[in-house]
């Protein structure tokens, strides 16, 4: 298991923004919690549970790295999207 943290592409109110996402939902959110975020800050639609996250800003991303978070790229995040998708619809 693990939890992987994007690169910082998508701006918002003058910052910088990435997701934060995990092979669980269980991991993610203790991982989530222990850089101190809002569980009301979670990412969830219930027609697509796949794609839950945490949007994090740029200048978390090196702590949430420092804390075991694994750098990936946009394809890597695509990539775990799916693969997400289809063990939940199996």
């Amino acid at each position: 298991m693990a939890v992987y943290v994007d690169q910082p592409v998508w701006e918002w109110r003058g910052r910088r923004w990435c997701h934060l996402l995990a092979d669980t939902d269980e991991e993610l959110h203790a991982f989530a919690q222990a850089l101190g975020l809002k569980r009301a800050w979670f990412q969830h639609r219930d027609e697509m549970p796949w794609k839950d996250h945490y949007d994090i800003p740029d200048e978390l991303r090196a702590e949430a790295i420092r804390a075991g978070a694994v750098e990936v790229d946009l394809r890597h995040v695509a990539a775990h999207v799916r693969s997400r998708r289809e063990r939940m619809r199996a």
